[in-house]
């Protein structure tokens, strides 16, 4: 079962998704440049949306597709990131990371694996072993 993000989002988290998006970093504008205005595939992406209590570097709400650019203020937040991604999959989000240096030095690449993950189709949960031969 997934859950829904929550609707409220705080006044802090509100405040600072403004700030970030008001001082996008250049990776950040790059692929901006290739999602604004549905050019990827007809998709709408919003930009340091936040979900709280975090905010996502790229979300596609239609299709429930996060995307997360990894830089320098990455490095050392392995675990923060996995315990990131595991939330947002247990609300439904599939969730793509993308280097800044894959964003600045291949975008078109970029841009197809991004649309390849937002039109394809979620696997469907296998049943559970106690519903099989149940005709479920």
């Amino acid at each position: 079962m997934t859950l829904r993000p929550l609707k409220r989002v705080t006044n802090q988290t509100s405040n600072n998704a403004i700030d970030l998006r008001r001082n996008a970093t250049h990776p950040e504008q790059r692929l901006r440049s290739i999602l604004c205005r549905r050019q990827l595939g007809g998709l709408k992406f919003r930009r340091q949306n936040p979900i709280e209590p975090f905010i996502i570097d790229f979300y596609c709400p239609s299709v429930n597709l996060a995307i997360e650019l990894d830089g320098e203020s990455h490095e050392g937040r392995r675990a923060y990131d996995a315990d990131r991604e595991s939330f947002l999959r247990n609300l439904g989000v599939r969730v793509i990371r993308v280097t800044n240096d894959d964003v600045l030095n291949n975008l078109d690449g970029v841009a197809e694996m991004v649309l390849r993950e937002a039109t394809r189709q979620p696997l469907e949960p296998s049943p559970s072993p106690s519903l099989k031969g149940r005709g479920i």
